[in-house]
């Protein structure tokens, strides 16, 4: 394996990984993320990710292996992003390739991106590329980390 990491559109066939993906007990645990049910997941995809023109989504390969997706939608105003990887593909670089050819092609600044305060990979992830902390925010009872970058970094 060469380690090649590339971004393509994705394909239907792909969305049965992204649900396995999503319910990976470590990754839930890391991203706070509760999974949903099959059929909410399919249906979230369907039309609110591939279904909605505003939606810019690639799903990231390794060697031609489906690795996970990275994703920027518009809410409230503001363009946010978001990514997932299989657990396989943690701590070996390829979200940091993947990041980096996603903020190539998604062009809108600023852009936004709220972990979890506890997915401290994540946030570094975001910093390594020039996001930088403005808040903490609540979402219920979690915390979560501010992210924002601008169209000029500092």
């Amino acid at each position: 394996m060469s380690g090649q990491v590339r971004l393509r559109d994705v394909v239907p066939a792909d969305l049965e990984e992204f649900f396995a993906q999503e319910h990976d007990p470590e990754a839930v645990q890391r991203s706070n993320f509760p999974p949903r049910e099959r059929e909410a997941f399919m249906t979230h995809w369907a039309t609110k990710v591939l279904g909605d023109p505003t939606v810019f989504v690639q799903a990231v390969t390794v060697d031609g292996e489906l690795a996970g997706n990275a994703v920027a939608w518009w809410d409230e105003g503001r363009r946010f992003i978001g990514y997932w990887l299989g657990r396989q593909h943690w701590g070996r670089g390829i979200g940091t390739r993947a990041l980096a050819l996603f903020l190539e092609r998604e062009k809108a600044r600023p852009l936004y991106a709220d972990p979890f305060v506890g997915n401290t990979g994540s946030v570094r992830l975001l910093e390594k590329h020039g996001f930088r902390r403005t808040e903490t925010v609540r979402y219920g009872e979690h915390e979560h980390i501010m992210l924002v970058l601008d169209e000029n970094p500092t």
